[in-house]
């Protein structure tokens, strides 16, 4: 079982209200204008929902991960972009500081993210360095007490907002030798502020989703930043962004089931209330099959993002529950989004409904943090299989 406490459901309730009141009524205009409203942003940083898993001593609401899992559901359900910005915000901006910094880089950084004041975002991934982080090409050069960065990233989440502080970048710092006598590529990951010469932030994507999410290009052309600047131990790159994927593919789990929630919430509404030939749609067997069908998708994804999370909250093993969380929810939201489209009809092909908008935002969610391909090597790795 995976009840939620009391404190817990206090918490899901008040991001839904806010999520209905506050984040709802400006998606649409914002979907259309590829626009993050940063009055939301501060509003969630009000609500102090950047905090939730992290420590009261750096301004954090000294919750866990489940508590920040069920403030990404609860938005998800209207909302994809407002989504992502918060768990990019939070678990590849904020975490990996918290998880791997020093204590004079969690006291620079931390209570600023925490607080919704700042944002930060993670550069891994890369055009010929997706799936296949080990072939990372960006380098970082130590030149006496000073880091040399080259090389570029795309698709970088909360890279550019008027309040994004720093990028943390994946970078090749060494060669690492094998026990075979070949080597391997040393990955580090180094803290590259905003407004450092060198570093450019290219225009933001035109997507097909999650458009009002905000998303750029980057490129380093000899950015130099201090050695202090190092995250993490050199050459634990690779290990530590394991563990942030691990951690993220949980939140996504968490999205994909609000996307599915929401998609359920908007076809159960307009089944009941359209009428065809006198009788509601939802008395068809083949819509009130279909319904069913759906709240059994968001009864599962659920089960297994909450599964996942609280393993990772108990300090227990969850890269398979993660993978297996990530995998069963995307496709669920991507089931609900179309079904919820096709109930809908001619309106649900209208960008103005909120069933096309998850309809065009899902397909995100079987690529990102790991390809759902992915998931499936992973579970088969964790079997001792594939």
């Amino acid at each position: 079982m995976h009840d939620l406490s009391a404190e817990e459901q206090q918490l899901y309730d008040m991001v839904c209200e806010f999520a209905d009141t506050v984040v709802a009524p400006q998606s649409y205009e914002a979907d259309r204008t590829h626009t993050l409203s940063m009055d939301v942003v501060g509003q969630m940083g009000e609500l102090g929902l950047f905090g939730l898993p992290f420590p009261e001593e750096y301004g954090g609401q000294g919750g866990d991960y489940v508590a920040l899992c069920l403030a990404i559901e609860a938005l998800a359900r209207v909302d994809q972009s407002i989504a992502i910005t918060l768990e990019a915000a939070v678990g590849l901006g904020a975490m990996p500081i918290f998880r791997h910094g020093t204590e004079e880089q969690k006291s620079e950084y931390l209570p600023d993210l925490v607080a919704g004041r700042a944002l930060a975002g993670f550069g891994l991934t890369e055009s010929e360095a997706g799936s296949d982080a080990g072939a990372t090409r960006t380098t970082a050069v130590l030149d006496g007490d000073e880091w040399v960065v080259n090389g570029s990233k795309q698709f970088i989440t909360n890279s550019g907002t008027p309040i994004t502080r720093f990028v943390t970048v994946t970078a090749v710092t060494g060669d690492e030798p094998r026990p075979d006598g070949s080597t391997s590529k040393e990955l580090s990951t180094i803290i590259v502020p905003n407004g450092t010469p060198g570093y450019t932030i290219g225009p933001g994507y035109d997507k097909s989703g999650w458009r009002a999410s905000d998303t750029h290009p980057l490129t380093f052309e000899n950015v130099r930043v201090p050695a202090a600047n190092l995250l993490g131990q050199r050459g634990r790159g690779f290990a530590n962004f394991l563990r942030t994927l691990d951690e993220g593919r949980v939140a996504i789990a968490a999205l994909a089931t609000g996307v599915a929630q929401g998609c359920l919430d908007e076809a159960l509404n307009y089944a009941r209330s359209r009428n065809v030939f006198g009788v509601p749609i939802a008395s068809h067997q083949y819509i009130a099959f279909t319904i069913a069908q759906m709240q059994a998708r968001v009864h599962t994804a659920r089960l297994a993002w909450r599964d996942a999370a609280r393993r990772l909250d108990a300090g227990l093993p969850f890269k398979k529950e993660a993978a297996m969380a990530k995998l069963v929810s995307s496709d669920a939201a991507m089931a609900n989004s179309r079904d919820a489209t096709q109930i809908f009809g001619g309106m649900g092909f209208m960008n103005e409904s909120l069933v096309a908008r998850h309809y065009r935002d899902s397909k995100i969610l079987e690529i990102g943090e790991g390809t759902n391909e992915v998931q499936l090597m992973v579970i088969a790795r964790e079997l001792g299989i594939g």
